[in-house]
């Protein structure tokens, strides 16, 4: 805070506030508060682990401190600097930051939700800044969309394993938000009942339409990641699904 006398009708204006400064300080003393505790419960886990304190010489010790390292983290306040221990033999595997991987990854499971939902990069910002006080830039969602469409290709194009002798086939329509629009998706959907009797959703493939070539791709797709054992394929009388079935199952009823 500054103090500046005045005279004349503002005479009663003692003492101005400079509102950044109190803001500034108020952010430095929740972080010291913050980063204060969070060391402390590190040194007790060490402590714990090591039978005793630093320096501390006693019979039930198991290990020494090794110095630390450095670590950033995201709390929902402020993000604070971690002092994590290093141990000479003993891991430390630290609680505080199991805990803060779990909420790292639900915060990133639950980005990947919004985008899946059709969320916009900068609605995902604001969103992220309501919840967590962390505004995430648009580097960071494409990232992770990056991660979800790697996760649905590995899946998409993974072996699949075991035989299935009843498979069901079908389009589904969804709809995909494009450039500000809103446009119809049709998606060819698989799903295979397996030796055991369970029902497993062997692939999906978006298609421009639902049509012979359109399910012959699909079909061959299936086929090269290893479906067999198919004794009846389900579906509606599509235009070229039929004779694609025939074609590639001939073992296989309709």
């Amino acid at each position: 805070m500054s103090e500046k006398t005045q005279t004349g009708p503002e005479k009663g204006k003692i003492i101005q506030i400079n509102e950044a400064e109190v803001e500034d300080l108020l952010g430095r003393k929740v972080r010291e508060s913050v980063e204060g505790t969070l060391n402390g419960l590190l040194d007790a886990e060490a402590d714990e682990l090591c039978g005793a304190g630093s320096y501390e010489r006693t019979d039930g010790r198991k290990d020494t401190r090794a110095g630390h390292y450095e670590r950033k983290l995201h709390t929902k306040a402020v993000e604070v600097n971690l002092q994590v221990p290093k141990l000479r033999t003993l891991p430390f595997e630290t609680q505080i930051i199991q805990r803060y991987r779990r909420k790292e990854s639900s915060v990133e499971e639950a980005l990947m939700e919004m985008y899946l939902a059709g969320v916009s990069v900068r609605r995902v910002e604001d969103i992220t800044e309501a919840l967590w006080r962390t505004r995430v830039s648009p580097s960071t969602v494409s990232d992770l969309n990056k991660k979800v469409y790697k996760r649905i290709e590995d899946w998409r194009n993974a072996p699949i394993e075991g035989e299935h002798p009843y498979v069901y086939l079908d389009r589904i329509v969804l709809k995909r938000t494009w450039a500000g629009s809103v446009k119809n998706v049709s998606v060819l959907v698989a799903v295979g009942v397996n030796a055991e009797g369970y029902r497993e959703v062997l692939g999906v493939m978006e298609g421009p339409k639902e049509d012979k070539s359109g399910w012959e791709y699909f079909l061959r797709h299936l086929k090269k990641r290893g479906l067999k054992g198919v004794r009846l394929v389900i579906s509606d009388k599509c235009i070229g699904l039929v004779s694609s079935v025939e074609e590639l199952f001939p073992d296989a009823e309709w």
